[in-house]
């Protein structure tokens, strides 16, 4: 997924991060600025609903505005197949040998 929090606020008339703080707050939304931070310039690792709830309503956006799908990323993450088009088996690593215990 791509995060386009920049480009929706943009659209909407707000060209800082903290125009964007300020209306998140009057919404209901208080945001620190690193948080604020992380949501403006890159990819948020995780995003709590109600935040996005609020952010949706402040930009007058769906979530599907804010989250774009990149399924190009999903199609490399897949696991290769091997020649004869099966999944190349898993083998499980082992760990270390552990003594039985005593009896």
């Amino acid at each position: 997924m791509r995060w386009n929090l920049r480009m929706k606020a943009a659209e909407a008339g707000i060209w800082k991060s903290t125009e964007m703080r300020r209306r998140l707050a009057e919404a209901g939304l208080d945001i620190s600025a690193g948080k604020m931070s992380n949501l403006w310039i890159g990819n948020p690792t995780t995003i709590r609903l109600d935040d996005l709830d609020v952010i949706c309503a402040v930009l007058e956006c769906a979530p599907t505005d804010l989250l774009i799908p990149e399924p190009e990323k999903v199609a490399a993450r897949r696991p290769r197949k091997a020649d004869t088009g099966t999944v190349a088996p898993i083998t499980p690593r082992l760990g270390r040998h552990r003594s039985v215990p005593p009896a």
